[in-house]
């Protein structure tokens, strides 16, 4: 795990000093080694590539594994930032195809791979990664990123120059990329509480998209997708299969069990992070029932309304684990919230939570830390995978009845449901909206359609809106071959998990130089999942009942049966009282210039929450968003 970056310049130079500036700039991501490399060739045009890296050591902890890494037999470099987990495994077939290695790092296995098989090793590579090839003889950079999206890459290009990196700061302090939000990317925040991919909160700014592969070449770039969640739903279309999906669901211990075990590879010892719900304790289950004491590690809230340690106590007691827990207060989650809000890469409503756990754990001796999250978006644990496909009939319903009379019919629900944000949304879904692209998206939204012209005084507002829907809309159309249930993880994959909780944990536990890695969007049991009909999924009485059928084990019925309770923090009561002046002062100030967002607007947004209009997380947003570009911009 890692941080990485480049500067691919075309007759033109570097500037001194930027590509060191911008490689020291990702030092939090890896604080155990450091390397620049600068080539140069002046046939057929003057040309320059500089790559940096920083090195958070967990395979080949020798200065055999110092990156900017070469290729001594083709040229070619590499920066890479992530983990191969089935680099053994390829690397014993390239050792009988006659690869010599001089190291044990995954890197080295990269290099060569892509030596003996070109571009289709991507197909090949078992793991999270994001990582630049210098293909030397060609003078050509790739740029890749892992199948779900786990690993970040930005780019921007310029007429002469193209630079990329593991974080966007990092682009904007080289002073290649202008300053200035993009219109889409600020749309994408208000409408769902983080910037959806391809776009990022800079204008020229954008994300190498998951499961692609970005090729720089002769001054142009071109992109294509090696992967796809959908691809194995195909091949499963044209498989025999049983009515009930029984045959790939008998599979799925085995697979879950090789996702997890695969996840182990370090020369460093691995965590769990363990807070006692399902997702966790599975990951638990699944290694003790294999024969693997995980060492696990827990927060534990001095209050009541927050602390899970009795359900992590249990699971580590039933399951015999290492168990560490790391005691946290409030106080101490306030005291941290300054240090969070400087750590986004990006500004985001989420994240908070996963930099106070990094922190606590990192400071407990841990580099490496196994997480839940995915177990929700692959086994149908949110509570969204039976709203949505009601409201999906729901919105076929109101679809047949004259416009004139869905107004009046949204008139009456806003009438009778409240002033609240849900009311809102279901009004929205009666009138037809041409903003409701489809019901998920309104279950995940932030501000509503109305409420968004209202905040985005932009003057290319319209067409902004309709980059997003036409990016959203394509999303639908792929999924429509779906069942609902899978329709809904799909969407949850491709747009809250990879933009909002991987984005957040990236940055938030790299921020603290902790690698997180999460078995539950390992590729093949990513496959696998979409392979299962929906239906099964929700079987039975119990939350996950397919995942739980998988483990091997039972796991406490005290556990199984509790309410879902993620780990929230109190941000209602603090807004009305600890950081009330400071939220107060940024939301009421005039100076919204960067963004083009309309002061009035905000202020009648706080106005709203103060009433008990509407929920924290609006008046948050808007402040984590003046925050970052007074920081950045």
């Amino acid at each position: 795990m890692c941080g990485i970056v480049g500067i691919l310049a075309r007759k033109t130079q570097i500037p001194p000093e930027v590509l060191e500036q911008a490689t020291r700039s990702l030092a939090h991501r890896g604080p155990d080694d450091y390397g620049t490399v600068l080539l140069k060739d002046a046939e057929p045009e003057p040309l320059e590539i500089g790559l940096g890296h920083r090195r958070l050591a967990i395979l080949d902890l020798s200065p055999l594994g110092h990156q900017p890494m070469q290729d001594p037999v083709t040229g070619n470099w590499i920066v890479f930032n992530g983990e191969i987990y089935n680099f053994r495994e390829l690397r014993k077939e390239l050792e009988a195809a006659g690869v010599e290695f001089k190291s044990h790092s995954d890197t080295e296995v990269i290099l060569a791979a892509y030596r003996v098989w070109g571009e289709s090793c991507l197909t090949r590579l078992g793991g999270m990664f994001a990582f630049a090839l210098w293909d030397a003889p060609r003078k050509r950079l790739l740029l890749a990123r892992d199948p779900m999206g786990i690993k970040p890459l930005y780019y921007h290009q310029s007429e002469q120059i193209f630079v990329f990196a593991s974080e966007v700061r990092t682009l904007l302090g080289t002073g290649l990329v202008p300053r200035k939000v993009d219109p889409t990317g600020v749309l994408s925040y208000l409408a769902f509480g983080s910037v959806y991919e391809p776009w990022t909160i800079v204008e020229g700014m954008m994300a190498v998209p998951p499961g692609h592969v970005l090729t720089v070449e002769n001054g142009s770039v071109s992109g294509r997708e090696y992967w796809n969640p959908l691809q194995s739903f195909s091949r499963a279309e044209s498989e025999p299969r049983s009515g009930n999906g029984s045959a790939m669901a008998d599979q799925l211990p085995a697979i879950l069990r090789d996702a997890v075990l695969s996840h182990l590879v370090s020369d460093v010892p691995v965590g769990v992070f363990l807070s006692g719900g399902i997702d966790s304790s599975a990951l638990v289950a699944v290694l003790s029932h294999n024969g693997v004491r995980a060492n696990t590690f827990s927060l534990v809230f001095q209050e009541e309304e927050f602390n899970e340690g009795q359900y992590s106590r249990e699971i580590a007691r039933r399951f015999g684990t290492e168990h560490h827990e790391i005691p946290v207060s409030q106080q101490d989650t306030l005291a941290v919230l300054p240090e969070a809000l400087c750590a986004m890469d990006q500004p985001t409503i989420d994240g908070i939570n996963t930099y106070l756990v990094s922190a606590k754990t990192r400071a407990a001796g841990v580099k490496v830390a196994l997480t839940g999250l995915g177990a929700d978006e692959m086994f149908a644990g949110y509570s969204n995978f039976r709203r949505v496909p009601r409201m999906e009939s729901l919105s076929k319903r109101f679809g047949r009845l004259p416009r004139l009379a869905r107004r009046p019919l949204a008139a009456s629900i806003a009438l009778f449901g409240g002033k609240g944000d849900r009311s809102r949304k279901l009004a929205e879904l009666a009138t037809g909206h041409e903003s409701v692209v489809h019901p998920y998206f309104l279950v995940r939204m932030l501000f509503g359609a109305a409420e968004r012209e209202a905040l985005f005084s932009a003057p290319d507002y319209r067409a902004s809106q309709r980059s997003l829907d036409r990016v959203l809309q394509e999303s639908i159309t792929e999924s429509q071959s779906l069942d609902p249930v899978n329709r809904v993880s799909y969407l949850e994959s491709h747009f809250y998990t990879r933009n909002t909780l991987l984005r957040d944990s990236d940055f938030m536990s790299m921020a603290h130089g902790l690698e997180l890695r999460v078995p539950f969007l390992d590729r093949a049991l990513v496959e696998a999942c979409f392979r299962i009909p929906g239906n099964k999924k929700l079987q039975g009485d119990l939350p996950k009942s397919l995942l739980l059928a998988s483990l091997g084990v039972e796991l406490p019925r005290e556990v199984v049966n509790r309410p879902k309770r993620g780990f929230t923090l109190p941000f209602e009561r603090w807004l009305r009282g600890e950081i009330r002046a400071v939220v107060e002062d940024a939301l009421r100030k005039s100076n919204w210039d960067q963004t083009s967002i309309s002061a009035g607007a905000v202020r009648e947004v706080w106005n709203r929450f103060l009433a008990g209009e509407t929920s924290w997380s609006r008046p948050w947003s808007l402040f984590v968003l003046k925050r970052w570009c007074e920081q950045n911009l």
